[in-house]
């Protein structure tokens, strides 16, 4: 039976497999000799996983509001942790099993299954919290750093194996056995003492940010109680994260003497689930699942419900009952930028172009931080062929983002609208290079030289290239290494 777990581990197989990319964008440091995975190192091995993930993995979500979810969420929870300023990058994988995992360099996955089982915003906040702890307690850095001479590779390997073994063991067991981390022994589960110490600081951090702390020993203690229930979907979380009756009596513990009080989910937390659920199977099922939910009034959140609907209308390109069900959504007089973003997106598909900008508009003024509706934005305006506007907004986003992919996808796609290839192959460049692919950048850049422009253009381009060709050699150089 296919499961989108599978091509995940595959894929790191595969990697793991082929010594070359195993070295590509790392610095030339030889034999790492301190006694900790410098976090600067930690976070370039993360970085290079997470655009293998990006480019090659069909299970990765690039879903603008539930990413954006996840990282407020998450950032809420850092900034009360013990390292606010480590840096934290949520994604989420389409994937019914129940689980999270934790990459080198504060990169986090989590599975949609996840999402929907849990209960309550709190106890979704309980997982990202013990994630995040093992991260700022550098956990996963001791687990790829097992000597004191572990070459790059051999840690970039190692890296890749504990994600593999998050969706596969066995096949993760056998890609490090092949691999150049082959002869490190490395426990790919997370120990008791790591698991216990993630435990207490994540407790610690949900109560500080204002979550419900026993939204933690609810979702543990139900997760294994279902495990004979569930099977694999369950065992998923549970392999690297040995669960004992002793870690959940600690979790209940902590719970003796607080306060009872009641946390209330957020609206987004109800969005994003009905945004899932919207996006699953057939829109037609979509449709029947959010009308039976509105017609027997069960649901948590009716604007969620009523966001499912529009939704599951919007996939089946039915504009005028989408538009209906936002309507009726934004006059419970609840508001969110996930909701703001829909039904900005309905009337644009409706061919009310111009209504649909001035929402998203009234919108990034109320939601300014949050990039999925500066997102959304952009794609509106090259759809309705405003490219000047699109271009003018990605740079002025570029100003304080000038590492977002996605940013630089919309000045190329901007580009190409106004007919400006010089240009938009210099903007195609800085995409390949974001992605780890320096060739193709250089190719990127030549075919812009090709295209011409004036001195000040040119000169830009011969430095870039000069940059990217030098950082081109010293990948060759570690590839031969």
């Amino acid at each position: 039976m296919f499961s989108p777990r599978r091509p995940l581990a595959l894929l790191l197989a595969a990697l793991l497999a082929v010594p070359p990319v195993a070295a590509q964008n790392l610095p030339e440091l030889g034999e790492v000799a301190s006694e900790e995975l410098p976090v600067a190192l930690e976070k370039r091995i993360g970085l290079q996983i997470m655009q293998e993930i990006r480019q090659r993995e069909i299970s990765y979500l690039d879903d603008y509001d539930i990413e954006s979810y996840l990282n407020q969420l998450a950032g809420r929870l850092a900034g009360v942790s013990s390292d606010p300023g480590f840096g934290f990058e949520i994604f989420a994988l389409t994937d019914p099993s129940i689980n999270a995992f934790a990459m080198p360099g504060g990169y986090i996955g989590v599975h949609s299954g996840l999402i929907l089982v849990a209960q309550s915003e709190s106890e979704l906040a309980g997982v990202l919290a013990h994630e995040l702890s093992h991260v700022t307690q550098r956990h996963i850095a001791r687990q790829i750093f097992q000597s004191k001479r572990i070459g790059i590779a051999s840690m970039l390997a190692m890296g890749l194996g504990l994600l593999a073994a998050r969706s596969n063991s066995q096949v993760a067991g056998a890609a490090i056995a092949t691999s150049q981390a082959g002869a490190i022994s490395a426990q790919l589960a997370y120990s008791r003492d790591f698991e216990r110490e993630a435990d207490r600081i994540a407790f610690d951090m949900l109560g500080r940010a204002g979550f419900d702390e026993r939204g933690m020993a609810g979702f543990f203690g139900r997760l294994q109680q279902s495990v004979r229930l569930y099977e694999n979907n369950a065992v998923a979380y549970l392999r690297t994260h040995p669960l004992t009756g002793e870690r959940l009596a600690d979790m209940q513990n902590r719970e003796i003497g607080l306060n009872y009080r009641q946390v209330p989910d957020s609206l987004d937390f109800h969005l994003v689930r009905a945004r899932l659920r919207a996006q699953q199977g057939r829109p037609s099922d979509a449709v029947k699942e959010f009308s039976e939910q509105l017609t027997a009034r069960k649901f948590a959140s009716e604007a969620a419900a009523r966001y499912g609907l529009a939704l599951a209308y919007y996939r089946s390109r039915a504009w005028a009952e989408a538009q209906r069900e936002v309507d009726a959504a934004r006059a419970l007089g609840e508001t969110s930028p996930i909701l703001e973003h829909l039904a900005a997106d309905v009337r644009v598909a409706a061919g009310h172009g111009e209504e649909g900008l001035r929402i998203y508009r009234a919108a990034i003024s109320r939601f300014p931080r949050n990039m999925a509706l500066v997102y959304g934005y952009g794609t509106a305006l090259t759809e309705l062929r405003r490219f000047g506007d699109a271009l003018n907004l990605a740079d002025e986003q570029l100003r304080v983002r000038a590492d977002d992919l996605r940013l630089h996808r919309l000045r190329a796609a901007s580009y190409a609208g106004m007919g400006r290839p010089g240009a938009q192959h210099r903007a195609l460049a800085e995409v390949f290079a974001l992605q780890g692919q320096t060739a193709g950048a250089i190719e990127q850049l030549e075919l812009a030289r090709k295209a011409g422009g004036d001195f000040y253009e040119m000169s830009a381009i011969d430095s870039r290239l000069r940059e990217l060709k030098l950082r081109r050699l010293e990948e060759l150089k570690e590839k031969n290494n």
